[in-house]
Parts: C-alpha cells; structure tokens; sequence
C-alpha cells in the first residue's frame, strides 16, 4: 500500500457537554495539526498517490471551514460534542467528497482510502480512517 500525507492546523473554540470531560464543559480554544494521509494499492499513470499540491490545497480548504470558529455555534455540529475524534472523522469525510467531484484531479480516483489525524498535542492525538470506492475496473482487467 502506498501512502502520501499533507499537513496543516486549525484553531477551534468549543465545549462539551458530559461530565467526562471535565473542565473541558466549558468553552476553551484547541489548536491541532491536521494530517491527512491519502492511500492506494497502486500508482497512478504519473507513478504517483496523489498530487501532492492539491491534496495540500483541499486540506487547507476543508480546515478553512473549521478554522477561527466556534463550533458550538456551526450548524453542521448542533447536540454533538466536538471531539477530536468527530473533527477527525468529519475532515476525512470532507476531503473524502473532494475526491468524488474530482477536485483532488482525476488520478485520485484511485485512492482507496483515508486517514485524517489531528494532534492535540506532542503525546496526544486521534485519528479516523475511511475507505474510499475504489477505481472502477472493468470484466478481466488485470488478467494475464
């Protein structure tokens, strides 16, 4: 399998709601590095995952949505805590239509699968990975 990873940040507000979480009920500001790791069995025709420049490029606009925001006040979050896993696994979903409508270029139809990590911290983090469809083949494709 091979894998390409871009990296950006974002900076929330947010609380929680949960006795879990402590302190964190209250609103507080997270800042995280957004790793968004995109994979495939294969390369494409260019012997490449993806185009690194536009993997960078949706990244850096799916984080635009989230970024300097409070997401207790964003509609897409409403009666949903903010977790880092549900960030994660809402970015990866994000980018995961970006590669549907082609904004990730045509080689990145191939792409299996995603994985998006966000690092609170140097000793915390969580990520999320989704599988992607992968290229449509046709009858005997492959075959020797």
């Amino acid at each position: 399998m091979f894998s390409v990873t871009v990296r950006d940040h974002i900076m929330i507000a947010h609380s929680f709601r949960g006795e879990v979480f402590g302190p964190a009920q209250r609103l507080h500001g997270a800042t995280f590095v957004v790793d968004a790791t995109f994979r495939r069995p294969d390369l494409d025709d260019d012997s490449i995952v993806v185009d690194i420049g536009l993997a960078t490029d949706q990244l850096k606009a799916v984080l635009g949505e989230l970024n300097y925001r409070n997401l207790d006040e964003e509609p897409a979050f409403a009666e949903q805590n903010t977790t880092t896993e549900v960030l994660a696994r809402t970015i990866a979903d994000r980018l995961a239509d970006r590669v549907a409508t082609g904004q990730l270029g045509d080689g990145a139809r191939g792409l299996t699968a995603i994985t998006v990590t966000l690092h609170e911290s140097h000793v915390a983090w969580a990520s999320y990975e989704r599988a992607l469809p992968g290229p449509t083949t046709t009858a005997g494709a492959g075959a020797a």
